[in-house]
């Protein structure tokens, strides 16, 4: 079994490549148990883990239970009664009982496609609620730790290329916030070419914007099944206007999402 500083060591790798992770800690015991009370086990997006939280059966139960943890992105106490194929050399057929509390511990990822006002704004308040807050854009002057100090990463890509840096992303947001229709075009599809599968998925703009973006880039093969899953306009419809309004209103929606799961289909906002 690993140190629990190996386990901390790999928490903080983890956290610094944005890829998810769980901690399972054993809270309680009652009666006879191989797992021991501050045993911890951590649970990465992949299945695999590392440490213990006592071994046997019981343990791959908690390795599920974490990876339901990944996946609501909120932490849950339970508790297992172990029995003979938990304990097989104790000769019980019900032995004693273990809980374990599975709690996420790597922040979602937030990755903005695009450094203007509106990357800025949002990454600023994205650090309030304890999001990662990654921004590409292929100019390096709007992809740098100077012009965005809250975000935790800058890379200065070729869009394709900056998706091929996020990578999977199945437990991260991304959305596009570019100087254009164009970047917004390039950027979608280069997701879309990828193969990525978000959590939460975005472009700035209007119905309209959207409705002429999902044209160009079907015409291009991506299928309109895809294209739907693109919210736009994105974050809480409260009538944003400024580029910290609309931060609000899209860091508000991702809380939303990821401490109630769930986001409501795009609505047009509200005109005077």
């Amino acid at each position: 079994m690993e140190p629990c500083f190996d386990i901390y060591r790999e928490i903080v790798r983890l956290r610094d490549l944005g890829e998810p992770a769980a901690l399972c800690t054993v809270l309680l015991t009652r009666g006879s148990t191989p797992g021991k009370e501050t045993m911890k086990m951590l649970v990465r997006a992949d299945g695999t883990t590392l440490g213990s939280v006592g071994g046997g059966c019981v343990e791959e139960d908690v390795r599920q239970m974490a990876l339901e943890v990944l996946a609501t992105d909120r932490a849950e106490t339970r508790s297992f009664t172990l029995n003979q194929a938990d304990t097989p050399e104790s000769g019980l057929i019900c032995g004693g009982q273990v809980t374990i509390l599975a709690e996420p511990i790597v922040p979602p990822v937030l990755v903005l496609f695009g450094g203007g006002h509106v990357a800025s704004a949002v990454a600023r308040i994205a650090k309030e609620v304890d999001l990662r807050v990654w921004i590409c854009d292929p100019r390096v002057e709007h992809a740098n730790q100077e012009s965005h100090p809250a975000a935790d990463r800058c890379f200065a890509l070729p869009w394709q290329e900056a998706v091929t840096e996020v990578g999977a992303a199945q437990h991260h947001y991304l959305v596009v916030v570019t100087r254009g229709h164009k970047d917004d075009e390039e950027a979608l599809y280069a997701i879309w070419k990828s193969g990525c599968n978000p959590k939460y998925l975005a472009m700035i703009g209007s119905r309209a914007k959207k409705v002429q973006l999902d044209r160009m880039l079907h015409d291009r093969g991506v299928p309109k099944d895809w294209l739907s899953q693109v919210k736009t306009p994105m974050g809480l419809a409260i009538g944003a206007k400024s580029a910290g309004e609309v931060a609000v209103s899209l860091v508000a929606e991702l809380v939303r999402l990821r401490r109630l799961g769930f986001v409501e289909p795009a609505a047009p906002r509200p005109t005077r």
